[in-house]
């Protein structure tokens, strides 16, 4: 088939909705992770959101759009912008903010909990658990639907806890529990 007979494009239905939160739909979050999501979202509402829509007018003023990158481009970046909006506006609206603060001083794992442990082969290794729109692996954060946190959640300091990997059941053993101060 002729390729000027195939429509190429990136748009997305207008029913399209993100994901549903992982979970069974509770998307528990800290109010510092909320807050960075609703930061982006106002960064986007308000700044680059009319930005691009500025640009797009001019570049539609200037004739011939089937050539005109600034006007194919800025099209296209407004789509990935209004996704982006939808799928925060969803996440946000589904979000359930959590301190962590007020399990302080217990010995047991909750949401937020910062826990240091130990596996079978002699390895300590410290996480937090956060909200799945939060945590960032390179900073030592996971989410808390992620296998490691769902193994550490409700045990408490001294208990072992099984780990199952592709590579097998690990042990683990809870050194330390942390929460943040109010």
């Amino acid at each position: 088939m002729s390729k000027a007979f195939t429509r190429e494009t990136d748009e997305e239905p207008e029913d399209a909705v993100p994901p549903p939160a992982a979970g069974g739909g509770r998307n528990y979050i800290t109010a510092a992770g909320y807050a960075r999501l609703r930061d982006e979202l106002l960064q986007l509402m308000d700044v680059e959101r009319p930005k691009v829509v500025e640009t797009v007018h001019w570049a539609a003023k200037n004739g011939d759009r089937s050539e005109n990158g600034d006007y194919l481009y800025g099209k296209k970046r407004l789509r990935e912008i209004d996704r982006r909006i939808r799928f925060l506006t969803a996440r946000m609206e589904a979000a359930e903010i959590v301190d962590p603060s007020v399990h302080a001083g217990s010995d047991q794992v909750f949401f937020g909990a910062t826990v240091r442990y130990m596996d079978d082969l002699g390895v300590e290794a410290k996480v937090t658990i956060k909200g799945t729109d939060e945590a960032v692996a390179s900073q030592g954060e996971v989410s808390w639907i992620s296998p490691v946190a769902r193994a550490l959640l409700k045990a408490r300091v001294g208990d072992e806890v099984q780990l199952v990997t592709p590579s097998g059941t690990r042990r683990l053993e809870i050194l330390d529990v942390r929460y943040p101060q109010a």
